[in-house]
């Protein structure tokens, strides 16, 4: 860049001024926020350049905003291209020169436009004594970018490149429009503050700024019109120099030039304000989300302790219920193994009962049979029927036989006490059977209470180790918990 290494290389008369200003042009914007950043750097090599370059404007107070809006869009060299061709092509630069004079035609041709389109609003100004001069200087001079949102000043520039400067009354006129419900209803130093602050908040929606812009492009301002006014403005101007004095003249234009200054400082001291903010408001900013920052951080540590801590209590959790599912697998197979040898047991005790019961019952049966054969035979026996009664048992001897027939009595007695004992001694066997018998059912029955009670208890014992750990388990949970 043939004119950014001029710059570069001669010194500036308003380096100082241009150092001041770029610290406080978009201090927000991350492009620029940084001191010695690349932003910086490339906004004061193209303000420095333009100083040396057009050498009777020089750096103009605001100029760093327009450079920057061009910065944002193109690389340095053409935003310092663009920058001189607005300036000389488009008669930025002729609002500088002649001590402002074409500025302050500028201010006459919008206020003959407000008495035109806003006249309830022009003599509303005229009552209060506010000039256009006290609120639409930076409008013009830096072409809205130095107070207003960057979607809104991108939309200007792109309009002001297609149509011209004059795109500044069609923008100045619909922010007067959309502004004067609220603008009648201040007196002098509120419509100031207005303009300082209301107005370029509410275009920070950019559903507001799409709106505005659509009123600014709506409204038709001629240039025919335009060149009636300035020729008005010229006329009153020389109308002026004829009937002042030439000292008059000078002092008015000196007091006209303190007025300029004392606004311009004015808006200087503005700028740096809302730069002093935003610094602080960024520095708080900045504290408040480290502590934010290391607040989360240390949850983050809490977190991760917590989740270890959970890990290790599922993995123990894990280990217990799994030792609990084994101790319960082995507690039921044990359970399910006794079970089936009890069930064999009662099984086999069932069926020794069976057999038992069929012996005995074939035994007495047997008895029963054999009893009434010798019924039968003694009660068909006359000699036995006499000996016997009904009942079986033996009946007293009486001697009626003669003496002769004694011994053959004798024998046949001792035949039928030999058959009688052994009948009493096969009766006794069979009775001691059936006490055999019943021992055996008694012991059996032993066996299966002693068995039924060691089942009930293993359930017990199953049951309570199930329920003590489960207990422990709980109880564990609960002490670390608390």
């Amino acid at each position: 860049m043939t004119h950014g290494d001029t710059g570069r290389d001669e010194e500036s008369p308003q380096d100082s001024a241009i150092t001041r200003d770029i610290n406080r042009t978009f201090p927000a914007h991350d492009y620029f926020k940084d001191t010695g950043g690349d932003g910086q750097d490339s906004l004061y090599k193209i303000c420095k350049a333009y100083s040396v370059y057009d050498e009777e404007i020089g750096y103009c107070q605001g100029q760093s905003f327009l450079a920057a809006v061009l910065l944002l869009h193109m690389p340095e060299e053409q935003a310092f291209s663009v920058l001189v061709k607005i300036m000389f092509d488009y008669g930025l630069r002729d609002l500088f020169k002649q001590n402002f004079e074409d500025l302050h035609c500028k201010f006459f041709q919008l206020e003959r436009l407000m008495q035109e389109y806003l006249p309830d609003l022009y003599n509303h100004f005229l009552n209060v004594g506010l000039e256009a001069h006290m609120y639409a200087s930076q409008w013009f001079l830096t072409l809205f970018t130095a107070k207003f949102p960057l979607y809104m000043v991108f939309h200007i520039i792109d309009l002001l490149l297609c149509e011209g400067i004059s795109v500044i009354f069609n923008v100045a006129l619909a922010l007067l429009k959309t502004s004067k419900d609220d603008l009648i209803q201040t007196d002098f130093e509120g419509a100031l503050k207005f303009f300082r602050v209301p107005v370029p908040k509410r275009y920070r929606s950019e559903e507001n700024a799409k709106k505005l812009m659509e009123l600014a492009c709506g409204m038709k301002i001629s240039q025919k019109k335009l060149k009636k006014f300035e020729k008005e403005y010229h006329t009153l101007r020389e109308q002026q120099e004829q009937q002042e004095a030439p000292i008059d003249r000078y002092e008015r234009e000196n007091r006209r030039l303190q007025e300029a200054n004392m606004r311009l400082e004015q808006e200087n001291d503005d700028l740096a304000h809302e730069l002093v903010s935003s610094k602080i408001a960024l520095r708080k900013d900045l504290d408040n989300a480290e502590e934010k920052a290391d607040a989360l951080n240390k949850e983050l540590l809490l977190t991760k302790q917590k989740l270890v801590d959970s890990e290790d209590e599922k993995r123990r959790l894990e280990e217990e219920s799994a030792q609990l599912k084994e101790m319960c697998r082995r507690e039921l197979d044990k359970s399910e193994s006794e079970i089936k040898k009890n069930g064999s047991i009662i099984g086999e005790y069932k069926q020794i009962c069976s057999q038992l019961s069929e012996r005995l019952e074939k035994q007495q049966t047997a008895n029963r049979g054999e009893l009434e054969k010798i019924r039968f035979k003694v009660e068909g026996c006359e000699k036995c029927s006499s000996l016997f009664n009904k009942e079986g048992r033996v009946r007293a001897p009486v001697s009626t036989a003669p003496a002769g027939g004694s011994e053959e009595q004798d024998e046949e007695k001792e035949g039928l006490k030999s058959q009688l004992r052994e009948m009493e001694l096969e009766l006794a066997q069979t009775k001691l059977q059936l006490v055999e018998a019943e021992c055996k059912i008694q012991d059996l029955e032993h066996h299966l209470g002693l068995a039924l009670n060691e089942v009930q208890a293993a359930k017990k014992t199953w049951f309570n180790r199930t329920l003590s750990s489960i207990k422990t388990v709980t109880g564990n949970q609960g002490k670390e918990t608390t």
